[in-house]
Order: structure tokens, then sequence, then C-alpha cells
């Protein structure tokens, strides 16, 4: 296989000189610098190399593609990349292709609403989910809810063995009726890594799988001959940056058969009849890709991952590894005056501890109180900092972090309220989530020093006002 260029020389450039991230940075990423630009929100997207998108361009103004449901040339040419694009995604996860099919969806949300909507959920399943989820998972419940099946949550924003085994294995009616779990490879709200050995666990219990890797793929490896999930949701984009809407569901094969799916469209059938109005599903990934695929940039998807492989996924782990270390020990380190901590960090603080480039956390003011989100929101943007505040689309896990017992909850949701701050003011939560810095390939040692330096010379023995913020509209 070519290898990527992380030197941007070519074919075969050394990706193993010490400084080969800086000399990426500057080939790939320079467009950061040059704007003034640092980059913290690689959980919520991943930055696009210079040469995907001009390769990217060279391919579709140097060649003719169209609609892959045809046999013309044009098409022709359009299906040889689709089908080169799946057997990309099956290397790079190492998934056997008598195994696994790979369905392309515009994101990792589209990719878990195939299987919810579908999934065969009765009134003797469960669904069973970690606490800390994204919102793209915990909307399952509602498919399962219509569906008669219980929905259990396992708590904590690090899953645990006996609470999670207990959801696996409910006493009474419908003991080992089996149903799904869904769950993070990585959380994206504190970065923590749950365990991957919970697969083979569940299935064991009777349960499928389904694994949202959408914060896990972009920086570790994942190796679908070793562990098996039966659905595998990534968004393409926070990997390799471009191209934006492409996402996939990676299916064993035995689990897609089980799916079924509610309706067809263009694209997902085999014959159909209008007036008898009869219809049969086309076989595996094709019943799942309604309508016509992004067939011009599904090839950026190929070229993307041989970026990524030539750079080497361990490497790039490494990279971030060190880099999160970096970052948590000089959050430890600021302090106001007297001692008191600067910031609260969630999750976990250890560097060595499982868990990704992905750091929630709030800054606290010198009386020891968190910092209006917006506030650093503002004050970030004005020193050209991009990050990420508010709940990360998981409410679950910003539950857990400010410690909020069930019993305000449910009494929120009786209560009429007319908007976000009011909930909050309700709850009692003295900010809308959290502060998320989080890192990826294009990033230096230079990013987190500006952002630590940022958090000093802003923060440090004051108590910042709330003042003239916008309201907010929503989480």
């Amino acid at each position: 296989m070519a290898t990527a260029d992380v030197t941007g020389r070519g074919h075969g450039g050394s990706a193993e000189a010490p400084d080969g991230f800086a000399e990426l940075r500057t080939r790939e990423f320079g467009y950061l610098d040059e704007g003034g630009h640092t980059y913290l929100d690689h959980t919520g997207a991943g930055l696009p190399p210079r040469s995907l998108v001009m390769g990217s361009a060279r391919r579709i103004t140097g060649g003719l593609f169209g609609n892959p449901h045809s046999e013309s040339p044009a098409s022709r040419a359009s299906g040889l990349l689709l089908a080169e694009a799946r057997r990309a995604v099956l290397r790079h996860f190492n998934a056997d292709p008598d195994e696994y099919a790979v369905i392309f969806t515009p994101n990792a949300t589209g990719a878990l609403r195939l299987v919810g909507e579908a999934y065969p959920f009765t009134r003797d399943s469960r669904l069973v989910m970690s606490l800390d989820n994204h919102n793209s998972v915990n909307g399952l419940r509602e498919y399962a809810r219509t569906r008669g099946a219980a929905t259990v949550y396992v708590p904590g924003l690090h899953l645990d063995a006996g609470r999670l085994r207990a959801a696996l294995s409910p006493p009474g009616p419908g003991r080992g009726a089996g149903g799904l779990l869904a769950y993070p490879a990585q959380s994206n709200f504190t970065g923590v890594q749950h365990s991957l050995d919970w697969i083979a666990a569940a299935r064991s219990h009777g349960y499928d799988v389904l694994l949202d890797a959408a914060a896990f793929a972009p920086t570790n490896v994942l190796d679908l001959s070793r562990h098996h999930p039966d659905f595998t949701a990534v968004s393409w984009y926070k990997v390799f940056g471009h191209p934006t809407g492409i996402g996939s569901l990676i299916a064993r094969r035995e689990a897609l058969a089980k799916l079924r799916r509610p309706w067809f469209s263009g694209g997902t059938i085999y014959a159909v009849s209008a007036q008898a109005q009869w219809h049969v599903l086309a076989a595996d990934e094709a019943a799942f890709e309604d309508g016509t695929v992004n067939f011009l940039s599904l090839p950026d998807v190929t070229a993307g991952l041989a970026w990524i492989d030539g750079i080497g996924m361990d490497r790039i782990h490494a990279h971030v590894t060190d880099l999160t270390r970096q970052l948590l020990t000089g959050l430890r380190a600021l302090r106001h005056s007297d001692g008191s901590p600067l910031v609260r960090v969630y999750g976990t603080e250890r560097a060595d501890a499982a868990r990704g480039g992905t750091v929630a956390l709030n800054v606290l003011g010198a009386d020891g109180r968190i910092v209006d989100e917006r506030v650093v929101t503002r004050d970030s943007a004005a020193h050209g900092i991009s990050l990420r505040t508010g709940c990360f689309c998981n409410p679950g896990a910003g539950e857990e972090a400010f410690d909020l017992p069930l019993t305000r909850l449910l009494s929120a949701a009786d209560t009429q309220v007319a908007s976000l701050d009011e909930y909050l003011e309700l709850l009692g939560l003295p900010s809308a989530g959290a502060v998320r810095v989080s890192l990826g390939v294009s990033s230096q040692p230079r990013d987190i020093e500006t952002f630590l330096t940022f958090v000093a010379e802003t923060y440090r023995d004051r108590v910042p006002t709330a003042t003239g913020l916008a309201a907010r509209e929503s989480c």
C-alpha cells in the first residue's frame, strides 16, 4: 500500500523523524498558524489536510462520475470507487469482509438511526446504555419504547462492572431475553475510554452490541478481528476532516440480517410493485443506503484512510497521548494565589488512565465558583481559540459530573419553563455544562501552552461576571 506523506514531499516521506508532526502541521495544516488560530475542538470535527482537499478537487475535475445506480461508463466509474471505499474501511478496522458489511451514511448519527429504527425490540428485550452517551445514542430509547422494550441506564462516568452485569442479567420474567447494549468506546464528554471487553461479555448474555466509535476512531486503533461489535458507528470528518457528510455503519452480516427496515426508498430495493404494493429489499448494505450515496465524496474516504494509515494510527495515538499528558499536567498546576485550583477536570485527571485526548473542565473563579461557560466562550474566541462549551449533547455525563439527583431531574420534567436558562436555575446548576478541550493529529505543544496561558492570565485571582451574555438557546 502507498504511504501517506507526513512531510508533504511526496510518497515515502519520513514519518519517523522526531519533528514529523511539527512538519505535518506546517505542510498540511499551515492555515492554522497563518490565520492565528488555536484549534482545540478535534472531538467536534477533525481538520482537513490540504493535500486531501486538493486531491479531491483534482479527481472530481479530472474524471467523469455519475449516479452509481446505472451501467453507464460514468456510473461504473463511481461504482468501482464506491466498492474501493468499502474495502478501505474494512481494511482500516481489520474487519473480515465475510463477517462485516460497510454501509455509508451521512454521519455517525445516521448510522445509529439505521440500527434503532430497524432493531427487533420486543417487550421481553432490553436496551441497555451507559449513562455516558451521546444524544444520538440516547435517542435509541424512543425506538425501544414504541416496541415495549425496557431501557436501562448504567450510571457513572466509568462503567461499573457490577452494575453493567446486573443490567445485562435482569431478574424475573424476560431473564436471558437479551436485547441491545449501546455505549461509546470513548466519551465525547470526558475522554474516558470504556472497555471493549464488554462487547464479548454482552454478547455472551445474548445481547447485540452497538459501539459508538465516533470519538474513539480518530486517534485509536479499533481492531474488529479482535473485538466483534455487531454494529459500529463512525463519522469520517472526525477522523480526517474531509469530507463532511459521510459516516459508516460497520455491521456484522449476521446482525444486519436481524434488522427490519420500516420503509424502503430509491436504491434499497431489489424489486417493487406500486399497484400490488409489495417490495423486496436488496441484499446486505444496499438495503440500508437510502437514495443515492455521496458518490463524489466517497473516494475521499479511501484517500483519507490511506493518509491516516500512512502516518500510522499508533503514532497518532502516541502523539495525542503525549499532548494530553502535557495538558493535564498544566491544568493541575493552575492555581489562584491562595493555592486554590483554577480549574476542575471531570472524568479522570490521570494521563496514564484509559482516556483519549478529550478533556472536560470548568474554570473556577477566585471565589471557588464555576465561571459561566459563556464567559469562557467569549473570552477564548477573542484570543483566537476554538474550543467547545456546553453539555456536548451528552446529558448523562453532565448529570453525573454535577451530581444531579434523580428526584430533582424528575421534578424538572413536570415543570413548565420557557428557556434553557430557566431549566438550569430549576436544577440548581451553575453552568450549562463544561469547557471541552480536545486534541488531534494537527495539535502541537504550543496549542496547549496558548490555552494554559489564556486561562491563567484571564481568570487567575478574578471573579468574572456573566452580565451582558446572550441567553442560552440549547445545550
